[in-house]
């Protein structure tokens, strides 16, 4: 009987526990933390991310001169003719491989094999064809084939392709992606960028194909003429209404604008090339661009009662000064100290909430400009165009609030008396270019590696002994970083042996 009991008291023992564990694996599950995302979120993300780094400062917009700094330690580089690959600021190789890239390329394997989101998987490869442009821009050779693809195939260490096939792809991609959106498919409008609008994402695709056709110019230019071509017959952006561009604010800061305000307030300046040729053309843009706090004798002292944006009271520093040779040199301008030069008005177009733009009408008429006047397409006159990107990008600084908009009757008096003169064209348009690219640093610095406009004085910093940057030229690209060299060490030598040492001084192969 007492067996009897016993085995009764563990069945309804064993019971009660089942009773009592049972439904804990759905407790212990975290509903809230998502174990997918839809692709529109993955593309956003991308997009959010691709806004240009801090690093793009000290580099390429100090490289082209439009930006510079004496002080060194984490902002040396473009300004000393230095190879400084890490330190503080991230390169643009870890913000893009690791927040763009991969979003992208999970956004494309996610969609590929789904008809019903055929233009969300089109849109992701127009931008990371985008970003692959940037980034061999950047640096040369690069992981793209392989690239971003750690996760979905387990590639840790990807190999690196040479910058020819990249571009032979890249062509490829904007052109059949840019096709393939269609209006009778799915609209996203979710997309970060455009709302959806299918017409505006095919506008993008085909300006970034006129883009890398006009980047090779130097190297191919039969190819060249054919992409081009190609590009304008399927349509580029042309209005700014089309154009391509973050939009910030408190939750998703201005990545430039944020430094500009915060540590780097006031370390960084207009440089003399770019204020002085805004200031000797009586061009209107430099009262939107442009502050000085004068008479200001250190950062504090940058007050708002000093600071004027009247285009006689600016003065860009000079390049080739360091924090020390500077300040005999802002005392020979006449300057209280070299606080007194003139920055990017960071209240304004600097501002932590200001947009960041990737591809507009300005840069896309003033590369219409060129190919009308090399021949390579038929539609309009290369003074139509010219004049087009100068109204547009001078209507688009009305985009950053209405202190930084040009007045229209300003622009029409600057437009008539600069018109496209015979004999300067090319001259002229990538001038145009370089300031209609103010801020985007890593175009400003592409088209500049290709034109080779504007006709800059090459920085003297560190001459004539600098063994990376001869005297008389220009830093041509940016140097790997320190991750890739001590850990995908194989594949950055196998590329190196190709494409040349990873030195400042290592010209592209469209830059040959």
């Amino acid at each position: 009987m007492k067996k009897i009991l016993s085995y009764c008291a563990l069945a309804l023992s064993m019971v009660t526990i089942v009773s009592c564990t049972k439904g804990l694996e759905d407790l212990n599950v975290n509903k809230v933390n998502p174990t997918s995302l839809d692709a529109v979120l993955l593309l956003n993300n991308a997009i959010i991310n691709t806004s240009y780094p801090t690093k793009t400062v000290v580099y390429e917009m100090c490289i082209v001169q439009q930006m510079v700094t004496p002080n060194g330690g984490v902002l040396a580089g473009g300004n000393f003719n230095q190879d400084s690959r890490d330190v503080t600021n991230a390169p643009t190789w870890a913000g893009y491989y690791q927040n763009v890239i991969k979003y992208t390329h999970d956004a494309i394997t996610k969609t590929k094999d789904d008809p019903a989101r055929a233009n969300l998987y089109n849109m992701a490869r127009i931008w990371q064809g985008y970003a692959f442009m940037i980034l061999t821009d950047t640096y040369g050779a690069i992981p793209y084939f392989e690239g971003g693809a750690g996760v979905t195939d387990q590639i840790l260490l990807p190999k690196y392709d040479q910058q020819q096939d990249i571009y032979t792809d890249l062509v490829k991609v904007f052109d059949e992606a840019s096709a393939a959106l269609s209006t009778s498919a799915t609209v996203e409008t979710s997309d970060l960028l455009y709302a959806g609008n299918i017409e505006k994402w095919k506008k993008l695709g085909y300006s970034l194909l006129l883009r890398a056709g006009m980047r090779l110019s130097k190297v191919d230019a039969s190819t060249a003429q054919s992409i081009v071509k190609k590009a304008v017959d399927g349509g580029v952006i042309t209005d700014n209404a089309d154009n391509a561009y973050m939009r910030h604010d408190a939750n998703y800061l201005n990545p430039i604008g944020n430094m500009l305000n915060s540590t780097e307030a006031a370390n960084w300046y207009l440089a003399n090339p770019f204020v002085d040729t805004l200031k000797m053309n009586n061009d209107p843009r430099l009262q939107s661009i442009a502050v000085r706090y004068k008479g200001a004798t250190s950062g504090s002292g940058q007050t708002a009662d000093l600071a004027t944006t009247a285009p006689e009271d600016q003065i860009g520093m000079p390049m080739g000064y360091d924090n020390g040779t500077i300040v005999a040199k802002a005392a020979s301008d006449g300057l209280a100290s070299f606080y007194d030069y003139s920055q990017a008005d960071r209240k304004r177009i600097a501002a932590t909430s200001s947009p960041m733009f990737f591809v507009t009408a300005a840069q896309t008429n003033l590369l219409l400009a060129e190919a009308r006047y090399r021949g390579w397409i038929t539609t309009g006159t290369a003074a139509q165009f010219f004049e087009a990107g100068i109204r547009a990008h001078m209507n688009q600084l009305a985009t950053y609030g209405a202190s930084v908009a040009v007045d229209a009757s300003a622009a029409d008096t600057y437009i008539a008396a600069h018109p496209l003169v015979a004999g300067r064209e090319l001259e002229q348009i990538n001038t145009q270019y370089w300031i209609a690219s103010f801020l985007n640093g890593p175009e400003a610095f592409a088209n500049f590696r290709r034109s080779g406009y504007p006709a800059l004085a090459p920085n003297p910093y560190g001459q004539p002994n600098n063994p990376d940057v001869p005297n008389g030229t220009f830093i041509r690209r940016i140097g790997y970083p320190t991750s890739e060299l001590s850990v995908n060490t194989d594949n950055v030598n196998a590329a190196i042996a190709i494409m040349g040492p990873d030195k400042l001084s290592t010209r592209l192969w469209w830059d040959k």
